[in-house]
């Protein structure tokens, strides 16, 4: 896990350009961090929405690493190479040595998408007035080029799903209930101090075999633990801590698969190629 320092917090309450020049402005000047800026509307941005917030470091996140999975081309600019990123959230991917150009087609981008309704993907661009679509986007330079990760949000709330239909889904709320903001987008948990006592406690009682639901600090955790504890009982705990991190690791991907407006299956991909299509 980075170190406090690796990360730059900025704050601009007022300004006249969008945030996809300011993080442009931002790599130009230092070409070895990277700066995202989060998303402005309730739940799946920041827990400050009355300014621009934008964060940076030096830092290289599991997203930047993934691969562009299905490139597709945008009319009118042959000089950006442009795909969707395999990434459990929705991410399109910009690259091209001219900053200014990429401003203009994420800023385009943007503009299409807090429109853009499909009902049969449960895209709703708005719902009596009150806007749902946004982005998260994170900027950094590729040798000489430039590169932005547009992740396309949406913050649609159902009687199913009242804290968000693309947030973390309850069945998951007793590792992570909170928004996905910019730095998890990236691929890093950002969890609830609660969980160090809570995963010490489990640990203890999964070792001597004891009944993980009699405990109300680690009740909520009965049902997810009860799918791998069985197993470690006995086991030296250096290997049931593993365990339990491997497997908040992978509630976390869940996490991160519920705030994904385009669902990583055949018909998820559909619908996203559809969108790209009215590009």
């Amino acid at each position: 896990m980075p170190r406090h320092s690796s990360y730059l917090h900025c704050y601009l309450y007022t300004s006249t350009k969008p945030c996809t020049f300011i993080v442009f402005d931002f790599v130009r000047q230092f070409p070895h961090y990277f700066v995202g800026s989060n998303a402005d509307l309730p739940i799946v941005g920041g827990s400050i929405l009355s300014h621009d917030h934008f964060q940076g470091g030096r830092y290289t996140f599991a997203m930047e690493k993934a691969e562009i999975e299905t490139p597709f081309e945008i009319k009118g600019y042959p000089d950006v190479t442009a795909g969707i990123v395999k990434w459990p959230l929705s991410v399109i991917r910009l690259r091209s040595a001219d900053p200014e150009r990429l401003t203009l087609l994420s800023t385009g981008i943007l503009s299409k998408w807090r429109a853009y309704t499909d009902r049969e993907a449960m895209i709703l661009a708005e719902t009596n007035g009150t806007p749902h679509n946004t982005i998260t986007p994170i900027a950094r330079r590729r040798g000489e080029d430039y590169e932005i990760d547009l992740c396309l949000r949406n913050n649609l709330t159902t009687d199913e799903h009242p804290m968000g239909l693309y947030h973390p889904h309850a069945e998951w709320h007793h590792i992570k209930k909170e928004n996905i903001g910019l730095i998890e987008v990236m691929g890093l948990a950002v969890l609830p101090s609660r969980l160090q006592k809570e995963l010490d406690i489990l640990e203890d009682y999964i070792a001597k075999g004891k009944d993980i639901a009699s405990d109300e600090r680690t009740a909520k955790h009965a049902k997810w633990a009860a799918q791998f504890a069985p197993e470690l009982i006995g086991k030296p705990r250096e290997h049931i801590r593993a365990a339990l991190e491997e497997e908040v690791g992978r509630v976390f991907m869940h996490v991160l698969e519920d705030a994904g407006v385009f669902k990583r299956d055949e018909k998820g991909k559909s619908a996203f190629m559809r969108f790209t299509g009215t590009l």
